[in-house]
């Protein structure tokens, strides 16, 4: 039996659309993170971008353990001498709670050229709308 090597015209990716309220923030991007790398078909490929596009909504409502709101800081360097600064989870959520599921999605990603292409496919939003029911998403129990 010869071991399948997916090219990249065989791959019809698909849509997909997660609702992370009340779920909790690292359990859901290890699920977004495998649904984009394609390790959820059975043609993954580790060279090949095999995966698919995810939708994540209401961004905002998201659930951490622990004091996790308080203690857990993401850090931002200007590139000038004393420009980095730091923001806790909680005032992430409040004024980009985006950012917190993307930053934690593409930690669990490749870094390389082909997981940054990954990571294109990864729309994120705070609230319970998005713009892309023209591709028929298909929801995706996390």
């Amino acid at each position: 039996m010869k071991t399948i090597s997916a090219k990249q015209t065989d791959i019809v990716p698909e849509w997909h659309v997660v609702n992370a309220q009340g779920k909790t923030l690292g359990r859901l991007a290890t699920q977004i993170a495998t649904v984009l790398r394609g390790k959820h078909k059975s043609i993954f490929t580790p060279h090949v971008d095999c995966g698919d596009y995810v939708i994540v909504i209401n961004a905002e409502k998201v659930h951490v353990t622990g004091r996790k709101l308080l203690q857990k800081k993401y850090y931002r360097h200007s590139g000038y001498p004393g420009g980095l600064s730091e923001i806790t989870l909680r005032d992430q959520l409040k004024k980009f709670p985006e950012r917190v599921i993307e930053h934690a999605v593409r930690g669990m990603l490749p870094k390389n050229t082909l997981g940054r292409k990954m990571y294109k496919k990864l729309k994120v939003y705070a609230g319970d709308k998005h713009p892309h029911e023209a591709q028929k998403p298909q929801e995706l129990n996390v």
